[in-house]
């Protein structure tokens, strides 16, 4: 993810993907579905958590402040075990909550608004950034927004991807700017994919951005090396690349 006023990179989101030995790379949406009936999605989205926070802490040594975003499954949401197991793997890990972006969609939160509300609330107790995913595909009643302890909202690929051509998904990005700023949140922009939206964005002061136009998912030790070569910076014609804390 990138600040859009200053160019500067300053998290990452961790995205899971499953390599079959018979049938290659199979995208998410097509076994996380299954992983959710089983009941396999809890101990997946913990391997997820320990994961990335292992990243984390090795960014962390190596003199980057880098922080990581996590997606949170509606499983998970209802499971009021999660804060107290997810504190034991940032205990393991020494990492520091702050630097953790939990991102939770709507639909998630809708299912059951009293035990979201709940454990978002602990969660955000304990340190960590919350944001909600996919923003304006849920249907969610802008009543339970204000009620929730989020920190940011990300506007759906849906209607950013070709906010520069279709007016109305420009206004309704706008709108949501709006909103969130007034409400104290920070926003991101999901689908980026042409400078257009990109300089769309700006003029619209959104805060942050993500999207194939910035670069498409990496490993970890290939963003690593991405990080280094400073291609974004050269892209934009920035000034020198910094990473935030």
């Amino acid at each position: 993810m990138v600040d859009v006023k200053t160019g500067h990179i300053f998290c990452a989101e961790a995205l899971v993907r499953w390599r079959h030995p018979v049938h290659g790379l199979i995208p998410p949406e097509e076994f996380i579905p299954s992983a959710e009936q089983t009941g396999a999605i809890r101990p997946l989205t913990l391997w997820v958590i320990d994961q990335a926070l292992a990243q984390v802490k090795r960014w962390s040594l190596a003199g980057v402040e880098m922080r990581i975003s996590i997606n949170l499954s509606v499983r998970s949401l209802q499971d009021r075990r999660l804060p107290t197991q997810v504190q034991k793997l940032v205990d393991r890990h020494c990492v520091d909550p702050r630097h953790v972006i939990l991102e939770i969609t709507e639909s998630a939160i809708m299912s059951d608004p009293v035990t979201a509300r709940r454990v978002m609330r602990r969660l955000s107790n304990m340190g960590f950034q919350l944001s909600i995913d996919d923003f304006g595909t849920g249907y969610s009643s802008l009543a339970y927004l204000k009620q929730l302890p989020v920190d940011e909202i990300k506007i759906d690929r849906s209607f950013v991807s070709e906010m520069d051509r279709d007016e109305n998904d420009a206004v309704i990005v706008r709108a949501t700017i709006d909103l969130a700023h007034k409400l104290g949140m920070k926003v991101v922009a999901e689908g980026v994919e042409s400078t257009d939206v990109w300089d769309l964005l700006e003029m619209l002061g959104c805060d942050t951005a993500q999207g194939y136009y910035i670069r498409p998912p990496l490993a970890a030790e290939a963003f690593d090396d991405w990080l280094r070569s400073r291609e974004w910076e050269r892209q934009r014609g920035s000034a020198p690349l910094q990473l935030l804390s």
